[in-house]
């Protein structure tokens, strides 16, 4: 039986496959919100800043609400602009960076390329990595607190800087996922089986652009006028999905 050129067989791999993407981002997404909390927290802690990395404050893992990092920046850092302040803040961004730039790399070795599971949970750490990233360089640059507003109060430094320089970095590593490792996600998980190809690239602008970012500053950073730049994410998740339908990317990799 065909449905819009669709098997039943295709059809039943493409949901097997969605059902393995939600439980894995779950997991990894608690992992990526509670790597992110205690990172501020054990730094804070070397600095002298926390009397234990533990105090931070636990929330929900699933929804990324009620978290906090548990350091008292208004305490220590409100009148004074002091480096500790922007390292503590940053800190997590920086070792978001590092896996998502490791993880570019490493996925394009044929040795991640071979171990097929490895590739898949991989794959989704970068992309649970990478939309807390969009979230807070690209929407939240120039807010007075979270991430970055401590890091710019830290250092006394435009919002501009990190808006602008982290942007180009943010567009150079999507152009290395969209162009590079999406196309190799097809050809492991999706081959010949076009819907599962836009389920993978659907979910992986919907989580990058909508979930954990756009949708995210929308509806928690009001009444602030930053909550505005939350509307980008659903910009480019339209633009993506566009740009960089199967057919393109299918195009593109055999082109290379």
């Amino acid at each position: 039986m065909k449905l819009l050129d669709i098997t039943t067989k295709q059809l039943k791999e493409t949901l097997k496959y969605m059902v393995i993407v939600v439980v894995t981002f779950i997991i990894l997404q608690s992992l990526v919100v509670v790597m992110h909390e205690f990172t501020h927290s054990t730094v804070a802690w070397l600095l002298g800043y926390m009397k234990s990395p533990l105090g931070i404050v636990w929330g929900n893992p699933i929804m990324m609400t009620g978290w906090d990092e548990g350091v008292h920046y208004s305490k220590y850092f409100s009148s004074v602009h002091l480096a500790a302040e922007a390292i503590i803040g940053a800190s997590p961004l920086l070792v978001h960076t590092i896996i998502i730039t490791l993880g570019l790399i490493l996925m394009q070795t044929k040795m991640i390329l071979e171990k097929k599971w490895l590739f898949h949970f991989l794959y989704w750490f970068v992309i649970a990595n990478f939309m807390e990233i969009i979230a807070y360089i690209t929407m939240r640059a120039f807010a007075n607190n979270g991430d970055v507003g401590h890091f710019n109060h830290g250092l006394n430094i435009s919002p501009w800087f990190v808006f602008i320089i982290g942007n180009l970095a943010i567009v150079f590593g999507l152009y290395v996922l969209f162009a590079k490792i999406l196309p190799q996600m097809y050809a492991v998980f999706a081959p010949g089986n076009r819907l599962t190809q836009w389920v993978i690239l659907f979910m992986t602008c919907f989580l990058l652009f909508i979930w954990g970012s756009g949708l995210r500053v929308v509806l928690y950073v009001r009444p602030d006028p930053q909550w505005m730049f939350g509307l980008l994410g659903f910009v480019a998740f339209g633009a993506v999905l566009i740009a960089c339908r199967p057919a393109v990317a299918q195009t593109e990799s055999r082109s290379e």
